[in-house]
């Protein structure tokens, strides 16, 4: 089932041998509630606990190729939620730091991913819109949830060179990258519309 998965991703144009060797041995349905198991192979996304989402794997591996990380970089993710994209990058042999706003969710996948053997070196209840500026600078970050607008301080936790990866908008949103090319300028891209879940501000 795996390996149909990853022939389905490949037919939609992911083609990063490294995303897909990790996509194919990374076991979704460890990551699924109990009633999708038997779906956790399809191209879909599916409910998970506190009202969030398991991304679609072609979302996951779309937003990690636009990443255009390797191994050993470290990459900040915003939005641990199934922890599946953590177990992704972990895969690849990145380095991951990953911030969950829900703490219903931060308690499960920071019990779960290591005892699955997923170790990200920090996972943190908080607000992502921070970003986790004592770690920074990163090769890469990835939001995982629909922001309405670019956050200042993900921009400036970019290595020069970095690309942050970012759903932007309300009910549909545009991927957005921006790669950080000097201390003040930023270059943007668009690639095309996505679904997500709101990424959560803390507004205390």
């Amino acid at each position: 089932m795996r390996k149909k998965l990853v022939e389905t991703l490949q037919k939609k144009g992911i083609v990063n041998p490294s995303i897909l060797d990790a996509i194919n041995r990374v076991p979704r349905h460890w990551f699924m509630d109990s009633g999708f198991i038997d779906h956790a192979y399809v191209d879909k996304a599916f409910p998970i606990a506190a009202d969030q989402t398991i991304s679609q794997p072609y979302t996951v591996a779309r937003q990690t190729e636009l990443l255009e990380v390797s191994e050993g970089a470290t990459v900040l993710e915003i939005g641990t939620g199934s922890g599946y994209q953590s177990a992704v990058l972990l895969e690849m042999g990145v380095t991951v730091y990953t911030i969950e706003r829900q703490n219903e969710l931060f308690k499960k996948t920071s019990l779960f991913l290591p005892k699955i053997g997923y170790r990200p070196k920090k996972m943190i209840f908080g607000d992502g819109y921070k970003g986790l500026p004592e770690f920074a600078p990163y090769d890469g970050i990835v939001v995982t949830a629909g922001a309405p607008f670019v956050p200042n301080p993900l921009l400036a936790q970019l290595k020069v060179g970095a690309k942050l990866v970012i759903p932007v908008g309300d009910d549909v949103q545009i991927m957005n990258v921006y790669t950080r090319k000097s201390s003040t300028e930023f270059e943007k891209e668009e690639f095309g519309e996505f679904r997500f879940v709101p990424l959560l501000e803390d507004k205390n």
